[in-house]
């Protein structure tokens, strides 16, 4: 690279596509979603497609299944799924029949500080 060419940035990686679901879903709905995952794995040549699981409603055995079938599909097309906004309930759940999944980290939510006391308190003993 000479002086007159301007230095290109590293161009980031796009973020993965994402799945939103919202529930319950039923066994008709089932078949399509699968196709939305092997579609947006194929369009967006990504690894993963994220799965926002927040909306899906209870979890029970119906979103396990689903869950599944959204995973077998992934897989063959050659990528996985994430979860986003899991509730823990749902995760437990997975566990408990074998299926963790990867889940998307979400920002801690923490108390504001609290206000430092400047003021001594009779007593205390010198720092």
């Amino acid at each position: 690279m000479d002086a007159k060419t301007p230095a290109v940035p590293a161009a980031l990686p796009a973020p993965p596509p994402v799945l939103v679901l919202a529930g319950p879903v039923t066994r008709e709905e089932v078949r399509g979603l699968c196709g939305d995952v092997r579609r947006l794995l194929a369009a967006s040549r990504a690894r993963v497609v994220v799965c926002d699981v927040g909306g899906l409603g209870p979890p029970g055995l119906g979103a396990v299944e689903l869950l599944a079938r959204l995973r077998l599909a992934a897989v063959r097309a050659g990528g996985g799924i994430r979860l986003r906004d899991p509730a823990p309930a749902l995760l437990a759940l997975l566990d408990l029949v074998g299926l963790p999944f990867e889940t998307e980290r979400q920002p801690e939510q923490r108390e504001p500080p609290a206000r430092v006391q400047e003021a001594v308190e009779p007593g205390d003993p010198p720092l």
